[in-house]
């Protein structure tokens, strides 16, 4: 039976609520249903379940992104929240042996972090992805995920982005140059 994982990317207050420092606002917020009841399934069966958290610290200068975005999810702030009712689910499961929280610098999940560990010591082959952004975190999670051979599953309800024209088009290559089942 193939083993499968869900990616929960970023669905935090600073990119999610309307007060959030990096705001998806609306398109962020409409997904909320969906992203619980999927995280809610996938826990349900067991499954192993990821939440990977976008953590920046405060004034740093080096950090790639410091220019190309204002700062957001500060280390021990409450911008890195998960959103809405996806941190009392969250809360309700964190101490379950199949429930991963981590913390990544960077816009790719794999980047820098233990997850592709995580996953092979679990023999996880399926990975689904949720949360934000389409087209800048769940991509680039997703093409290094293609890369280390690990099948694709995009919940295309459970995704959203500040950019209607790249989240559109982040389905498009997820599909198209990813193989990715784009549901």
């Amino acid at each position: 039976m193939l083993k499968k994982a869900l990616i929960n990317i970023d669905y935090t207050y600073d990119f999610v609520a309307d007060a959030g420092k990096l705001t998806c606002g609306k398109p962020g917020q409409d997904i909320e249903e969906k992203v619980v009841a999927l995280t809610k399934e996938f826990l349900d069966r067991g499954d192993f379940v990821v939440f990977a958290v976008d953590c920046h610290q405060e004034g740093d200068i080096l950090h790639p992104e410091t220019n190309l975005f204002p700062p957001h999810n500060i280390e021990g702030t409450s911008g890195r929240d998960l959103y809405g009712s996806l941190q009392s689910l969250y809360n309700q499961h964190k101490k379950l042996e199949n429930v991963h929280y981590m913390d990544k610098t960077r816009y790719s999940a794999f980047a820098g972090t233990d997850l592709e560990i995580k996953l092979r010591e679990r023999g996880i082959e399926e990975l689904h992805l949720c949360g934000v952004c389409t087209d800048i975190c769940i991509l680039h999670t997703a093409v290094d995920a293609y890369n280390k051979g690990f099948r694709l599953v995009i919940h295309s309800s459970a995704v959203a982005s500040f950019n209607k024209i790249g989240h559109e088009w982040a389905l498009e290559h997820f599909k198209n140059t990813l193989g990715a089942n784009v549901l």
